[in-house]
């Protein structure tokens, strides 16, 4: 296992793991982890047993738009998912 990035260098990284995406959405691992499953977040992944990788902004924009819909909209899973 790698050692953990800096901020700095996350912040400057195309590319984040799921943990460090955790670290700068606020959002859970296991909430992250079923958004990806539900294909409602994009990730490269080289290999089967590599590494998912986000794209750091777009997953970003992409996790607060999810939250907005539900918190704010009260919209479903389900109705997030037509939308998106």
């Amino acid at each position: 296992m790698g050692r953990k990035r800096s901020l700095d260098k996350i912040l400057s990284s195309e590319y984040v793991s799921v943990s460090e995406l955790v670290e700068l959405s606020g959002v859970r691992y296991s909430t992250i982890k079923y958004y990806t499953e539900e294909n409602m977040i994009a990730f490269e992944q080289e290999d089967t047993r590599l590494t998912r990788r986000y794209p750091r902004e777009s997953s970003i924009k992409r996790l607060e738009e999810i939250r907005v819909m539900k918190e704010e909209e009260g919209l479903t899973i389900k109705q997030i998912k037509e939308k998106l």
